[in-house]
């Protein structure tokens, strides 16, 4: 038997905190935060491309002028498509995938000696759970995806039913 539904299913009938926390605009500034390092860090790159490259030749990536561009133009793309909405899961992949490879090549924090290995270690932990965050933001989006077309296949089925009833 199916339990009812409450305003923990529908948070936007529910206290006025919820339907605030569950609104577009707080939905926004929440892929806006998960973002923000990302935009920050492609335009702070892009406006000073020798220290991108610098940056790429000190973590060993060669030839570092194309790693250089594509970090750029990777993370404001994919910025671009989890903030508008399109290709949303997309855009959340790559940048979890984007998140583990820089970390695993930037925070080795088991071939570092104390004190800096306590430093390096909680980085790298804080990473994976941001990008454990953009997989939530694909999970998510590729489910309501999911349930939308499920509603509208539902949709369909009934109107042509009543149609077949009308005849």
């Amino acid at each position: 038997m199916a339990r009812p539904m409450t305003s923990v299913d529908h948070p936007a009938e529910g206290p006025a905190i919820a339907r605030l926390v569950a609104s577009p605009a707080v939905h926004w500034i929440a892929l806006l935060g998960l973002c923000a390092a990302y935009i920050q860090g492609a335009l702070t790159q892009a406006f000073d491309f020798p220290a991108a490259i610098a940056e790429m030749q000190h973590f060993g990536l060669a030839p570092a002028e194309p790693f250089a561009v594509l970090v750029i133009v990777s993370q404001l793309c994919a910025s671009a498509l989890i903030l508008s909405g399109f290709c949303r899961w997309l855009g959340a992949l790559a940048l979890a995938g984007f998140t583990l490879a820089a970390t695993v090549v930037a925070l080795r924090f088991w071939e570092m000696a104390p004190p800096g290995r306590t430093m390096a270690a909680n980085a790298f932990f804080e990473h994976l759970g941001l990008a454990g965050g953009f997989l939530l933001v694909a999970w998510w989006d590729l489910a309501s995806r999911r349930d939308r077309s499920r509603k509208d296949t539902l949709r369909e089925d009934r109107l042509r039913h009543d149609g077949d009833d009308r005849r």
